[in-house]
């Protein structure tokens, strides 16, 4: 069963579109320019939201979502049933979208600095502290040469531009280092005249038989032919906490809770199981496999061979695994081949 529980609400802010400057969420209108707050401009989350705690701002946050005026596009809270501004019937009115989820806030910068006369203020600062101007969302760009003299319009920043170059010099290096790695290991970088002076093979032959294996504390369901099932489930409350728009310049917090539940499982079930295994081995190009006496309800599981050339080479021995037996009943002792090497001395291919 899911549980919700409200945290509380917080008042969000919005950026007027007119002058950029910065708004707390219950001010309906730009508190820079006068500007009023359009139906298309969305609310976000204050660096520096806190809780609400006044009474009558808490009422405003659950009176539920503001309603813009269908004749003069004004903000009207859910309340009202005429337009503050013009009187008109919000019977009429849109309003605003509500219960959308809120992402995090970004973090402030520093310092954000007055376009209009060069102050530095906080970063959290909506307006700034020497001359009352608005404070832009972003960091402006500087103002053209055709401004004219006298005029300070908030100007938007420039969006920060893409290095390029540092991200094509790690790319370059990535695939530097891909390059050297490939040409250390898979490609030949030498070859060499050597002899065959040893072979060697291993074989095993394992037998198999049903038993009961026994399983302890699997997650999930058992199998279905299993027997001496024993399970628990174990269940843990997993919460999240939510920021839900409310439409009306405030957001709710609500944790929401649910059961998360587990079944762990011990139980036997009959398999079959490799109880001994043969192995032969030889110097020759002959493998050999051996042949164990089956009893009652036992078989052979899956056979396995491994195969080893040692080679005489000027610069020492090297060694080759075939990679079947056919391969590895080439290499007659004595025999010549050319081996391609590697940067570091391995071994890639063999040719005669």
């Amino acid at each position: 069963m899911e549980k919700k529980e409200s945290k509380g609400f917080v008042e969000l802010e919005w950026v007027c579109p007119s002058c950029e400057g910065i708004n707390k969420g219950s001010k309906k209108t730009c508190e820079s320019c006068g500007a009023p707050q359009p139906d298309n401009v969305k609310f976000r989350r204050a660096s520096d939201e806190k809780i609400v705690a006044d009474a009558n701002a808490l009422a405003a946050a659950k009176a539920g979502a503001d309603i813009h005026c269908g004749f003069c596009g004004t903000r009207n809270p859910a309340t009202a049933t005429n337009c503050s501004q013009c009187g008109g019937d919000l019977k009429e009115g849109k309003a605003r979208q509500a219960g959308q989820l809120m992402q995090a806030p970004p973090p402030p910068p520093k310092a954000v600095t007055c376009t209009n006369c060069g102050f530095e203020n906080p970063g959290t600062a909506r307006v700034c502290r020497q001359c009352g101007s608005p404070l832009a969302r972003v960091e402006p760009a500087a103002k053209p040469a055709s401004a004219q003299a006298g005029a300070s319009p908030a100007v938007k920043a420039q969006p920060k531009k893409i290095n390029w170059l540092l991200f094509g010099g790690i790319g370059a290096f990535l695939i530097l280092c891909c390059i050297a790695v490939f040409t250390l290991f898979a490609l030949p970088s030498k070859s060499v005249q050597a002899t065959v002076t040893d072979v060697y093979w291993q074989t095993s032959v394992p037998v198999q038989e049903v038993r009961a294996v026994n399983y302890s504390n699997e997650r999930g369901s058992p199998p279905f032919d299993a027997y001496n099932v024993s399970c628990r489930t174990e269940s843990e409350e997993v919460c999240e906490e939510k920021t839900v728009d409310q439409g009306n310049g405030f957001a709710e917090i609500v944790r929401e809770c649910h059961t998360e539940s587990t079944d762990y499982c011990s139980y036997t079930v009959d398999e079959w199981t490799t109880i001994q295994t043969y192995d032969l081995s030889g110097n020759n190009l002959y493998p050999e496999y051996e042949q164990p006496s089956l009893y009652n309800e036992q078989r052979l599981g899956t056979t396995s061979e491994s195969f080893t050339v040692t080679f005489s080479t000027p610069n020492g021995t090297e060694t080759y695994t075939p990679g079947s037996a056919t391969e590895f009943q080439q290499f007659q002792i004595g025999s010549t081949w050319t081996l391609k090497l590697n940067a570091l001395g391995g071994v890639l291919s063999v040719e005669r």
